[in-house]
């Protein structure tokens, strides 16, 4: 019998691949959107189908992460199968800026949806997007028996939402795993993260559209991913017989610096004629490597990246220079 899921940040770049992934499995969809004046689903638009028709599997509710009396009620009514935790305020810069904000949803937000499942006693089996950001200043590799040293409010939450997701498995029987995900890019990254920042400079230079790109760090090491392939591990996390958390990475370290190189040689460019430095973009406190350790996730889940940074660079800034075209 198909599958239902349900997925909180589906209008974002994981929500929209991992719905993609879902929907041609045959599952039926719910996914959950803040109320706006104006519609953010531009991301999974293309997959959209009329709610009337009896053949729709892709459907949307308003809710909110801080609302737990409505997360309650979309558990009954949606009765899923899996559910995927995505949203979050989830720009590291951002969370200096509004740290509060950040707790309420990145952290305590897995809280009331974790709560909404064990209240509404559908037995559904519970994924909780963690990052790699909980590691910090931990020095590399980073596995999944590494100690949290968060060097951010946005990775103090996801470790609250880490360890609250692991009590809920140990308390009450749950199936819930953390998917303790290292960066994972695409041409759906929000337009303020770093590489899609890179990525649409070197196509906006090269069209004669700017002249320059303002950047912060470019030594911070990161392990740099395809957002299309690690929604795959996320769901393969949910289909084990035994609930665990898993490290999803490529292993790979490479430098931001790497990376502007990586965008600009896409579209002709030397890089160092068109940065400049702007000290806004430094953090208060910084990360300075972040390499992830995917050997579980290899060995129990068979799950590996294929796609690496300089090949994501090329796939980003393809996209950037086709939407400028």
């Amino acid at each position: 019998m198909p599958k239902t899921a349900l997925i909180t940040g589906i209008t974002g770049q994981d929500g929209s691949y991992l719905a993609e992934l879902l929907l041609e499995k045959g599952y039926t969809v719910h996914g959950i959107v803040r109320r706006a004046s104006t519609f953010n689903t531009s991301r999974i638009d293309h997959l959209y189908q009329d709610p009337h028709d009896e053949d729709a599997r892709l459907f949307l509710h308003f809710g909110d992460l801080t609302d737990a009396t409505r997360l309650v009620t979309l558990m009954e009514k949606v009765h899923p199968d899996e559910v995927y935790n995505l949203a979050a305020q989830s720009h590291v810069r951002v969370s200096f800026d509004e740290p509060d904000f950040t707790g309420l949803t990145t952290g305590l937000g897995s809280t009331r949806l974790l709560e909404a499942v064990r209240m509404s006693q559908v037995p559904a089996r519970y994924y909780q997007a963690s990052s790699s950001e909980m590691f910090g200043a931990t020095p590399p590799p980073q596995n999944e028996e590494t100690p949290f040293y968060p060097r951010s409010p946005y990775g103090a939450a996801k470790v609250y939402a880490y360890w609250m997701t692991r009590n809920y498995r140990e308390a009450y029987g749950m199936f819930a795993v953390n998917g303790i995900l290292f960066n994972h890019e695409s041409p759906r990254r929000g337009e303020t993260f770093v590489t899609r920042k890179i990525a649409a400079a070197a196509a906006a230079i090269a069209a004669g559209r700017q002249e320059h790109v303002y950047m912060g760090n470019l030594d911070a090491v990161r392990d740099w991913g395809y957002a299309k392939e690690y929604v795959e591990g996320m769901w393969r996390m949910l289909q084990v017989d035994e609930p665990s958390d898993y490290v999803l990475a490529t292993g790979a370290a490479y430098s931001v610096r790497d990376f502007l190189e990586f965008c600009f040689d896409h579209v002709g460019l030397d890089w160092e004629k068109h940065v400049r430095f702007d000290e806004r973009y430094l953090r208060p406190t910084e990360v300075d490597a972040l390499i992830g350790d995917p050997s579980k996730a290899n060995r129990e889940l068979g799950w590996k990246a294929q796609v690496l940074p300089p090949e994501l660079a090329a796939i980003m800034t393809a996209a950037e220079v086709e939407r400028l075209s």
